[in-house]
């Protein structure tokens, strides 16, 4: 044992409670310099952080880092589910009808246009049909994050928030039965084929079930204590997560159900509506930053004209459902396109699911990922501004309320 054997070693070793302090703080300062001096919304700011801090920029942020964060990135992602999945009431969609048209629509169309557009450029229909079912998804994280951010209230505000839950629902489901597909391409035997999309289906959708029960059962023993509830709800979101990731469930799917079945199923009402978005902010600025960090502006160059194809045929898709059908179910006049615009952010997911794609079939994943992850990189930046747009111009922002 040397004399000075006591002093860390160097280059210091990184631990994932130093590293969620350093991307919290440069996430912060990001998103406030963006914010003040550009007016922009705050993720944007930590976006362009981590493009900066990531192997696009200063490479400070690794994959290696980024893999050390990403308990952090599940941890959001789940509570952002959890509360999207809240929003999504079964009565109000069977009440109006034209509203759970304009949602079925919007994710039919989002994946018809993506893949024949994609299929029109030679891309593979395996690989247009994957990129096409990731493209369903809008950013739950940048609507409701920008939507907070505004404090914007309205018929466009909660329709986006409704379409967003219904179209993540839908992308992840598609995304889960292809892997039948991709299976088959790689000659994978027949069990596999079959039995792999049933198993995280079923398993996520079963983990979604259990822990909202647990919910309920538990919100009633504890009677309307709101600080008790919001305990309890971090504690089960935060468990759903690891059995998501020991069991090797989606941990995507899990939490949204969660989220949607402890809206539905809580017919007495025993669940208090607890506010997670302080203590979740933490972790929501890790997200985008992490997010940033993992992104490659060099994609750009390859795969730049494709992403530019998949982001406006993505967009005519969710338009033309939006603009044929929403004025049916009661919205302004005039509001049908500012909702299309506020569905253009593309969903982090995406990452996740080229990063499983890539898991399964590395060859698969990394010709997936030059077909998505520029599309994602461009969304990323545009995305939040499109929805801060959209929200201020339908008048739903507080400063536009008055």
């Amino acid at each position: 044992m040397s004399a000075l054997s006591y002093l860390p070693s160097f280059p210091l070793p990184a631990h994932p409670v130093l590293l969620f302090g350093l991307l919290l703080l440069a996430g912060f300062a990001g998103g406030e310099i963006t914010h003040r001096m550009l007016k922009l919304p705050r993720i944007t700011g930590y976006v362009l952080t981590g493009l900066l801090l990531g192997v696009s920029g200063l490479g400070l942020i690794d994959h290696e880092l980024a893999r050390e964060a990403q308990v952090f990135v599940d941890i959001a992602m789940g509570l952002i589910l959890f509360e999207l999945g809240r929003r999504l009431d079964f009565k109000w969609l069977r009440r109006d009808r034209w509203f759970a048209a304009t949602a079925a629509a919007e994710s039919t169309l989002s994946f018809a246009c993506v893949y024949l557009a994609l299929v029109y450029l030679d891309i593979q229909p395996l690989y247009a049909a994957v990129a096409a079912a990731i493209g369903i998804a809008t950013s739950p994280a940048v609507v409701m994050l920008v939507a907070q951010e505004l404090r914007a209230e309205g018929q466009v505000t909660e329709r986006a928030l409704n379409l967003v839950a219904i179209n993540s629902v839908v992308a992840f489901v598609v995304g889960t039965m292809l892997l039948s597909w991709i299976h088959l391409e790689y000659r994978a035997g027949w069990v596999t084929v079959l039995s792999h999309p049933v198993y995280l289906l079923a398993g996520s959708l079963l983990l979604g079930y259990l822990a909202s029960w647990s919910a309920i059962l538990l919100g009633r023993w504890l009677g309307k204590r709101e600080e008790l509830h919001l305990v309890m709800l971090l504690g089960l979101i935060v468990l759903a997560i690891g059995c998501a990731n020991v069991l090797k469930l989606s941990v995507l799917l899990a939490l949204l159900a969660f989220g949607v079945m402890a809206k539905n199923m809580d017919h007495n009402h025993d669940l208090m509506q607890v506010d997670t978005g302080k203590i979740g902010q933490l972790f929501f600025v890790v997200l985008f930053v992490v997010t940033g960090a993992t992104l490659r502006t060099n994609e750009l160059m390859t795969g730049g004209a494709i992403a530019a194809v998949y982001i406006l045929a993505r967009f005519v898709g969710k338009s033309v459902a939006v603009l044929s059908l929403v004025h049916l179910s009661g919205i302004r006049p005039g509001s049908g396109g500012l909702l299309a615009i506020a569905l253009m952010p593309m969903s982090g997911a995406a990452i996740v699911m080229v990063h499983n794609a890539t898991g399964l079939y590395p060859e698969f994943g990394a010709r997936l990922a030059a077909i998505v992850l520029s599309a994602v990189l461009i969304l990323e930046l545009i995305g939040p501004i499109a929805v801060q747009f959209a929200l201020r111009k339908a008048g739903e922002a507080a400063q536009e309320r008055g």
